[in-house]
């Protein structure tokens, strides 16, 4: 499996919520680098490990949106890295309107895992 088919199959558990299989694809000790303009974002955006992953970031999906998804446009690799370009849709639960936000991915792989994750999101799309 080459990385740009370990991202893809890690947004394609997730788009079907098997977050067992997308976890056994990140390395244990992942380092996730959230944007800090997402809603549920209070200090740090940098989180260490799935676990910490599961409980800042997806926990918090549908705590402040209903019918969140990532719409992906293109997954592209080179080397270790994984770039995906798409959209975050869904509806922000605190004003009740629908977005669709400019949203890319970057991932770092190593030994057939997920080790790094760099988010950039059009957050003012997400929360207006």
């Amino acid at each position: 499996m080459t990385n740009v088919d370990l991202a893809k199959q890690a947004y394609a558990d997730f788009a079907t919520g098997n977050v067992e299989a997308v976890l056994a694809i990140f390395d244990p000790a992942i380092e996730w680098n959230e944007c800090k303009g997402m809603p549920f974002m209070k200090g740090d955006d940098i989180f260490i490990g799935s676990e910490a992953v599961v409980k800042n970031v997806f926990m918090n999906l549908p705590v402040y949106f209903d019918g969140f998804n990532i719409a992906v446009n293109e997954i592209f690799g080179a080397e270790d890295k994984v770039v995906m370009a798409g959209h975050y849709q869904g509806t922000n639960k605190a004003t009740g309107k629908p977005f669709k936000a400019n949203a890319t991915h970057v991932w770092t792989v190593k030994n057939g895992k997920l080790t790094h994750f760099f988010q950039a999101v059009d957050t003012a799309a997400i929360i207006r």
